[in-house]
């Protein structure tokens, strides 16, 4: 991704500052060199080449600024305001390899899914349907949802590292609902109701990421995940203390009304520009909240039924930890506070906190809980220090600061 950084800019207006100095990109008429002065040049030498690359260099400072978390979702927000010109070449550096690193996360999230999967077509296969049904199907529809919504999210970005994880989490819950589909563990409706949508988002996600997609039709699909997304959010963290308190369904319809109304009077022009960049954020941020109610619903299960806790797989939990941290220095890099927020809240208290719980637990060694510390500890250190060295920065807070809440 460190040479291809020319990036339109988002919700602003074009000016000078807008065009960054890369290929098929323009310099800023004010920062190249007059007629006047080039023709005093060629009276005296050549061109001086060195003068263009001090204005690439220049105008590195006049880079995206960070984005707010209420911005979360516009368009591009890679940062390079307040970039040291000395240090471009290891800023470029680390940019490729934030990039890898969320590239990478593809590997843990793939060897997560895999066994269930192959377990289910052992048992298919086995004519053992009646095993499947012990595989929620709301559960992966959930997790379904959150990931078209942020396959959504991340294809505005252009991030394709993350478009590509997300894309994986698509495909591999779809493939895992169409077992539980022959199985008859969910009605045949519902299965091609799901299909239909899978197949809309794929197609349409794709045709947005390469400029191919009509703007009304794009917009269709962001309201209609907005609100589906919105729906289900609460009803999920309701049904989570079911029996505790009682079954009903009046959150995800109260929610669902109030999504409908927001999107509806954005449309109108009823809402003010905070609250149009406001319900354009929901969809993100409810994806991403889905993803962080995992590990509070997990947790609260281990609570209720310390047992079970034996059942869990401490690889699975170890790769969990492993997919989401590698995201994270993608996430601090380009300043993105609801990806860092998601993917810091599931390293932490999915992967590494169920680690602790089955520690406690005796259910793992010391060393191995000991080894998972540091290395989490450190990488998370190793992601802030490098972070501000780049940016030229003389702390993390600083860092930390524009992540949160933009300069």
């Amino acid at each position: 991704m460190a040479d291809s950084l020319c990036f339109p800019l988002a919700a602003k207006a074009p000016n000078d500052h807008s065009c960054l100095a890369f290929r098929n990109c323009p310099f800023p008429s004010r920062l190249l060199p007059s007629k006047s002065s080039l023709r005093l040049n060629r009276t005296k030498t050549k061109f001086n080449v060195l003068a263009l690359s001090h204005y690439s260099f220049l105008s590195l400072h006049h880079r995206v600024r960070p984005i707010r978390a209420l911005e979360s979702d516009v368009p591009h927000p890679l940062h390079k305001d307040s970039v040291n010109v000395k240090s471009t070449k290891s800023y470029e550096e680390w940019d490729s390899l934030t990039a890898k690193f969320s590239g990478a996360a593809n590997i843990p999230f793939l060897l997560l899914q895999l066994p269930q999967i192959i377990l289910n077509a052992r048992n298919l296969l086995a004519g053992n349907k009646t095993a499947l049904l012990a595989v929620p199907w709301l559960g992966m529809l959930t997790g379904l949802l959150g990931n078209l919504s942020l396959l959504s999210y991340f294809a505005k970005k252009r991030e394709k590292e993350a478009v590509l994880i997300q894309t994986l989490g698509v495909v591999s819950i779809y493939v895992v609902l169409t077992q539980l589909a022959m199985a008859e563990a969910m009605s045949l409706p519902y299965f091609l109701a799901i299909s239909v949508v899978v197949g809309a988002g794929l197609i349409l996600n794709f045709l947005n990421y390469y400029g191919m997609l009509n703007a009304a039709i794009w917009q269709f699909w962001e309201d209609f995940i907005t609100v589906g997304g919105l729906s289900v959010l609460p009803q999920i963290m309701w049904s989570t203390f079911v029996p505790f308190i009682p079954n009903s369904i009046l959150p995800g319809a109260i929610s669902f009304v109030l999504a409908v109304a927001g999107v509806s009077m954005a449309h109108m022009g009823k809402l003010s520009e905070k609250g149009v960049k406001f319900v354009g954020a929901i969809s993100g941020w409810t994806a991403t909240l889905l993803f962080m109610w995992m590990p509070v619903s997990q947790m609260w299960t281990n609570f209720l039924n310390p047992d079970n806790i034996k059942g869990l797989s401490t690889f699975s939990m170890l790769l969990a930890m492993i997919g989401n941290g590698l995201m994270i220095p993608r996430a601090i890099f380009i300043r993105d506070f609801m990806w860092f927020t998601g993917s810091t809240w599931a390293t932490l208290f999915y992967g590494y906190g169920n680690i602790v719980c089955l520690y406690f637990f005796n259910s793992i060694s010391r060393e191995f809980f000991l080894a998972a510390t540091v290395g989490l500890v450190s990488w998370l250190g190793m992601t802030l220090w490098r972070d501000t060295v780049v940016h030229g920065y003389d702390s993390p807070i600083r860092t930390l600061k524009e992540l949160v809440f933009g300069s």
